[in-house]
């Protein structure tokens, strides 16, 4: 089948005439693999959102209070690129199920902070161990310049500006 590239990466056709990235470089198919990872990451998160009742952003929201700790609404709103309104609501939500609480930020009267209530937490500890069993396991498989090559990679993701348009 004839190759097409598009944004630097080589494309195929398959019979249905979906694209999927054919990946030539170790950059391409760790790409690849980083999309995969996403998407089923993504689905695994909405299952557990579905077991205790939530969506999948209250969901997420959960995991960046777990993740950055007490914050406050506008925070939350840069961090997810939610809406101010968005994240209000999805907070609204978790507070109403007993998953977080607002107080005073005693850095700033006119804000509140967003903290976890960690006694509700158990049960999406739970849901967790699994996945991150695992991903402890493979990772106990590299030697360690890679694993510091790994953490530098993902550091320096995370400190990226994605654009979200």
């Amino acid at each position: 089948m004839p190759k097409k590239v598009k944004a630097g990466l080589p494309r195929t056709d398959d019979a249905d005439g979906a694209l999927f990235p054919a990946p030539v470089t170790t950059a391409d198919r760790i790409v690849l693999e980083i999309r995969k990872f996403i998407a089923a990451a993504i689905f695994f998160n909405t299952q557990a959102a579905d077991k205790v009742g939530l969506g999948l952003t209250d969901m997420q929201l959960m995991h960046m209070l777990a993740l950055y700790g007490a914050s406050t609404p506008s925070s939350l709103a840069a961090l997810t690129g939610l809406s101010s309104g968005g994240v209000t609501v999805a907070l609204d939500r978790l507070e109403k199920a007993g998953y977080l609480r607002r107080k005073p930020n005693p850095a700033d009267r006119r804000s509140l902070l967003v903290t976890l209530i960690p006694a509700r937490l158990q049960r999406f500890v739970d849901m967790y161990v699994g996945i991150e069993g695992e991903t402890r396991r493979q990772l106990a498989t590299l030697p360690q310049n890679d694993l510091e090559a790994v953490v530098r990679f993902f550091e320096a993701m995370s400190a990226a500006q994605i654009d979200r348009d």
